[in-house]
């Protein structure tokens, strides 16, 4: 009796506390650096929820192991919605890569919605001299072991780089960086060829000629990026890779912030001001239920567990 007393308390401390919540400012953990597709992503949502909850919602970059660091950070947060993750597909690849992770997705997550979509595209520096996927192939085969910087090792970047190489039957040297900024700064400026990245913060590089877009990963061209073809219109059937973006919040979390947080973030999504900012940076804007959202993550898993041992993805 004692401990259904205990119980039931807590629960209606709980649901006492989500009635009141936020009742302070709200974390957005980014677990990449600043200026990459989820930073991009992220701080337009963050400015309409501070002014839905009245509370202010900081986005706070914690980067590191492939978004390993921030990711874990959250899982082991208090469960009270005050510690929000923006995850990457990484979420659904990583527990196939990394040993020893801090956290298992399915069970120390909730979904809460999924934010976006884009593809991964294939850039390149312009001293390359090549302007197609074949160009790119014909300099590959005589000059193997071109460098493809992506924003780190096992990402959805890595995985397409690979992917496309092995169907290409050329050889591409992997140049992991703890996030897709400085992988760009490094591509920009010529120190790495190509770049197996997401389209969002290459968009402003593209359109003022710093960098060519060879091919984009989804199955569709972005609507921000109609000239550059697919992989699959250049040849490389099967080859498709959405990388996306989603909340989640620590298990445990009260189902009632969790419905809070999906409704006021699809409001977000709606706004005509978020959505002509993630149109602009290459990425479509999605919404959408927690079940939703969880079914992509748990699909995604599978499809990439297959992936990491086709292509022998690893991480040095």
């Amino acid at each position: 009796m004692k401990i259904l007393i205990s119980l039931l308390l807590v629960l209606a401390a709980q649901a006492a506390s989500a009635q009141g919540w936020p009742a302070r400012p709200v974390r957005m953990i980014v677990p990449f650096p600043p200026g990459g597709s989820t930073d991009i992503a992220t701080r337009p949502v963050a400015d309409r929820l501070s002014q839905a909850f009245g509370q202010s919602v900081v986005v706070e970059n914690r980067a590191g192991a492939g978004g390993n660091i921030g990711t874990e950070f959250v899982a082991k947060s208090a469960p009270d919605g005050y510690t929000v993750l923006i995850a990457t597909d990484a979420v659904a690849s990583n527990p196939h890569i990394y040993r020893n992770l801090g956290y298992q997705t399915q069970k120390d997550f909730v979904p809460v919605i999924q934010l976006s979509r884009q593809p991964v595209v294939m850039a390149v520096n312009p001293s390359l001299g090549v302007n197609t996927l074949a160009e790119l192939v014909a300099l590959a085969k005589k000059k193997p072991g071109l460098g493809f910087a992506t924003s780190g090792a096992g990402s959805q970047q890595h995985m397409a780089g690979e992917w496309f190489a092995k169907l290409a039957g050329i050889q591409l040297t992997h140049v992991p960086y703890k996030g897709g900024g400085q992988a760009i700064t490094d591509l920009v400026a010529g120190q790495v060829p190509l770049g197996s990245l997401g389209s969002s913060p290459l968009i402003p590089h593209y359109k003022a000629g710093k960098l060519k877009l060879l091919a984009q990963t989804t199955r569709t061209r972005s609507a921000a990026l109609p000239e550059v073809p697919t992989y699959e219109e250049a040849g490389y059937k099967g080859l498709l890779i959405e990388q996306w973006l989603g909340v989640l919040v620590p298990a445990g979390t009260p189902g009632e912030v969790v419905a809070r947080l999906n409704t006021e973030i699809n409001k977000a999504l709606a706004d005509a001001t978020v959505r002509e900012r993630y149109f602009q940076a290459a990425q479509e804007p999605v919404g959408g239920s927690a079940e939703q959202f969880g079914k992509l993550v748990r699909d995604d898993s599978e499809k990439y567990g297959r992936l990491v041992k086709e292509l022998n993805i690893k991480v040095e």
